[in-house]
């Protein structure tokens, strides 16, 4: 099996609802973004995926949430925008875009250098 992981980062404001604490008003993120991809086969080029390319499907997710208040956004104008959802909807949009034999296998979000969450579909 190969993998293929990639950064990005985005900022975006949120509060959380329903919850009693600090993060029940309105703060900022400067998000980083881990995803992993994996497939057992590469292509005749010996590539998995191009990063290039996985590049462009990212950019795309990550674009609709930069700069933007995430309660405004949907889903998360419905659920909260905790590291967890984020994580879940990025990995469920990305997963669409990807090439045949290439899936995904985990996304992980940084709202700090410190704390982070992770969504996969494994065990």
């Amino acid at each position: 099996m190969y993998e293929l992981t990639v950064e990005r980062e985005f900022s975006a404001a949120h509060n959380l609802r329903d919850y009693d604490g600090a993060c029940a008003r309105m703060h900022g993120h400067n998000y980083l973004v881990q995803i992993t991809v994996g497939g057992p086969e590469l292509n005749s080029q010996g590539l998995l995926v191009d990063f290039g390319d996985l590049k462009v499907i990212y950019d795309e997710v990550l674009g609709k949430l930069d700069h933007q208040c995430l309660n405004e956004v949907p889903p998360f104008d419905e659920i909260n925008p905790t590291s967890e959802n984020l994580a879940r909807h990025i990995y469920e949009v990305i997963a669409e875009g990807l090439p045949e034999g290439v899936t995904m296998r985990a996304v992980k979000v940084f709202e700090s250098s410190r704390a982070c969450a992770t969504y996969s579909e494994g065990d």
